[in-house]
C-alpha cells in the first residue's frame, strides 16, 4: 500500500509590523506638541507662577519679619521700662504691641507680640484682652508656651472664674513637665483648686509637688498648705 504523501500545509501570510523610522516618531511628536500647543503652554506657565510665587511668599515674610523685628525691639524695651502704654500702642514713630501682633500675625515677631501684649495688658487688669491675646500666643518654646497657659489661668482667677483657671494651670503643668517652673503651675493649680471648693484635688495636687519636686522651693508651701487643709477634714 502506498504510502500517502502528507499535504503540504499552507501558511496563511502573517502581516509583519512596520518598523518606524525616528523621522516618523519626530513628526508625530512635533504633531501632538503642536495639537496641544495650549495645553504644554499652560502648563508651563502655571509651573514658572508657583516657583515665582515661592520665591516671592519668602522674600515677603522675611522682609516683615524684618519690620516686625524692628517694632518689636522698641516695644519691649517699653514693656521693660514698664511704660505699657506705649509698649502696646507705640510712641508715634514706632509701631506698638497691638499693632505688631495684627499686622505682622505671620511672623514669630508677630506672634511674640501676643504674648508681650497679654502680659501688658493682665498688668493693667484688662483681663478679657489679655487672655485673647495669650490665647493667640502658640509657641514650641516649652518655657514660653507654658508660660501663657498660666498667665490666662492668672486672667481668669482675676475674674472669680477658678473652673477655667483650673483648666489652663492645668495645661501650664503637663506642658513638657520640668523642675523649674513645673512645681509652681502646680501650686497655682492647687490653691485654684481650693477657691474652687474642690479640697481633695488640692491636697492630690500638693502631694504631687512634695513627691516629685520635694527640692523645689515650693514644697514647704504645698506642705503648709495641705497640713491646714487636712486639719480642716478632720
Amino acid at each position: 500500500m502506498a504510502k500517502k504523501t502528507p499535504e503540504a500545509t499552507v501558511n496563511e501570510p502573517v502581516e509583519q509590523p512596520i518598523k518606524e523610522t525616528p523621522e516618523l516618531n519626530l513628526e508625530q511628536a512635533e504633531d501632538f506638541v503642536q495639537r496641544n500647543r495650549n495645553l504644554f503652554l499652560g502648563g508651563l506657565a502655571a509651573v514658572v507662577l508657583l516657583v515665582g510665587g515661592i520665591f516671592f511668599y519668602r522674600y515677603y515674610t522675611q522682609n516683615k519679619e524684618t519690620e516686625a523685628q524692628k517694632y518689636m525691639f522698641r516695644a519691649v524695651l517699653y514693656f521693660e521700662a514698664d511704660s505699657l502704654t506705649k509698649a502696646l500702642n507705640g510712641d508715634g514713630v514706632n509701631d506698638g504691641l497691638l499693632k505688631i501682633a495684627d499686622e505682622y500675625s505671620g511672623t514669630k515677631a508677630g506672634k511674640l507680640a501676643h504674648f508681650y501684649a497679654g502680659v501688658a495688658l493682665l498688668k493693667q487688669g484688662k483681663y478679657d484682652d489679655a487672655i485673647t491675646h495669650l490665647k493667640d500666643f502658640s509657641s514650641s518654646d516649652l518655657l514660653l508656651q507654658a508660660r501663657a497657659y498660666s498667665l490666662v489661668g492668672d486672667a481668669y482667677l482675676e475674674k472669680k472664674q477658678p473652673e477655667e483657671a483650673i483648666s489652663y494651670y492645668e495645661k501650664a503643668a503637663n506642658y513638657e513637665p520640668n523642675k523649674f517652673f513645673t512645681p509652681a503651675y502646680l501650686l497655682k493649680l492647687g490653691i485654684a483648686y481650693e477657691i474652687a471648693k474642690q479640697n481633695d484635688k488640692a491636697i492630690e495636687t500638693y502631694d504631687k509637688i512634695i513627691t516629685n519636686y520635694e527640692d523645689s522651693a515650693e514644697t514647704i508651701t504645698a506642705k503648709k498648705y495641705k497640713s491646714k487643709l487636712q486639719g480642716l477634714a478632720g
